[in-house]
């Protein structure tokens, strides 16, 4: 057993540990906190612009990540149509569309498990190469782009609501 699968096998119960956690978030009706929604607002159009810039001499991968995007976007906009949004005198809630974010989980984590399946399968410098292209593949670069455009765009719908209501 190399130490590439060790340490698969290692991480694949922390991986597992947190996907449940996030997805258990997804579910019901949630209290809105404006500094996670602000956080989940800077934060993802971050990592957008840096991935970007990570696969900048990658045309195809760019492209991917643009319309991986542009998709999140529109489903963002969708979800906060489905989204029942609550002013009470405690605090405001809201209740997402679970569908949309478990599904985008879903497809996040299959890509993973999918990319973490062909390295174990790959030995030496093969393994190291798939690792390391993982991140400038056109399809990872569609899944990450379109999650993090609708969790960014979510977050300042959410912020619009707030500010609307207050």
């Amino acid at each position: 057993m190399t130490t590439t699968n060790m340490v698969m096998l290692v991480m694949l119960p922390l991986i597992a540990w947190r996907l449940y956690a996030r997805m258990r978030r997804l579910i019901g009706r949630q209290q809105s906190k404006v500094w996670r929604h602000r956080c989940t607002a800077v934060f993802f159009p971050l990592l957008i612009v840096l991935l970007g810039l990570g696969v900048f001499g990658i045309p195809s991968a760019l492209a991917a990540l643009a319309a991986g995007v542009a998709i999140g976007i529109g489903l963002a906009v969708w979800g906060l149509r489905l989204t029942k949004f609550e002013t009470t005198d405690a605090d405001c809630f809201y209740t997402p569309s679970a569908h949309i974010g478990i599904a985008l989980s879903l497809v996040l984590m299959a890509r993973v498990a999918f990319r973490l399946v062909q390295v174990a399968a790959l030995s030496g410098m093969e393994a190291q190469r798939a690792t390391q292209d993982f991140g400038r593949s056109p399809l990872t670069m569609f899944i990450v782009g379109m999650m993090a455009g609708y969790y960014a765009w979510y977050a300042i719908g959410i912020l619009r609501w707030r500010a609307a209501v207050m």
